[in-house]
């Protein structure tokens, strides 16, 4: 089997765990169970709470069942607000990560060379990876204030447990971490001008790189010149013709070689 076909299936594998963690964390939004209590009041008579970010719900065995949402947004603690902006950047990513992905895929054939369809599934791995970082913090910040109000002995408020809802977000934020690792690193050995810059050389002094094709010249050795003494040699004259060394009437003194 060829390396490309072998990508090919990797990128659908890793897309498809990628959308199905996609869906799995914007399926936990409007799911009330992110907190539940259970409360017996009568005997035959159990009421159950239960909220998420948006409202509070009420429920007992009777059947009847009421929710309520937050009445102010103003009012609401910091830590609600960062929890519903980490919340819809996760699933906003993921939208984005999942067209960028699907555009840049070998088998879908949407974009240019194989370069450029690796750079934009490259730039959809990472927005994956941001989706999944988005949705790990808020479901594991959110079970971090149940768990600590829960085991506070000083707490004197109604105390919850973690729902059903934040493992599902759990799993499918794992999923979203998991496809797009994967996906960066093989669209990124491909299309990153790193990834395969090794130089071959043409002839001697000259380079080019496998991926830019440029070529750089490596500086010249510098030559060397001997120099000798400064009119050592201006008096006297050689006869080119005879071959015989002349004096001349210059004479020198100490003074001319200083």
């Amino acid at each position: 089997m060829k390396y490309r076909t072998v990508v090919m299936y990797m990128e659908i594998g890793c897309f498809v765990s990628c959308l199905c963690g996609w869906i799995l964390v914007c399926s936990t939004l409007p799911t009330e169970y992110w907190t539940f209590s259970e409360v017996g009041s009568i005997v035959l008579t159990t009421s159950n709470y239960y909220s998420n970010l948006w409202r509070d719900c009420i429920s007992d065995t009777t059947g009847v069942s009421d929710c309520k949402d937050y009445p102010s947004m103003l009012a609401l603690p910091a830590f609600l607000h960062a929890c519903r902006a980490l919340a819809v950047c996760a699933v906003i990513t993921g939208f984005f990560g999942g067209v960028l992905t699907l555009v840049g895929m070998k088998c879908t054939k949407i974009g240019g060379s194989e370069v450029a369809n690796a750079r934009v599934t490259f730039a959809g791995a990472l927005t994956y990876l941001v989706s999944g970082f988005c949705g790990m913090i808020t479901y594991s910040w959110w079970a971090n204030k149940v768990i600590t109000e829960f085991l506070d002995p000083t707490f004197r408020s109604q105390k919850f447990e973690i729902g059903a809802a934040v493992f599902v977000g759990w799993g499918g934020s794992i999923l979203l971490l998991c496809g797009g690792a994967v996906l960066s690193f093989f669209s990124g050995k491909e299309g990153l001008p790193f990834s395969n810059s090794a130089t071959v050389p043409r002839r001697p002094g000259t380079y080019v790189t496998a991926r830019t094709r440029r070529t750089y010249m490596l500086p010249a050795a510098s030559s060397r010149v001997t120099l000798g003494p400064p009119l050592f040699y201006e008096g006297r004259k050689l006869s080119r013709a005879t071959g015989v060394t002349r004096k001349t009437g210059a004479t020198f003194s100490r003074d001319s070689f200083v």
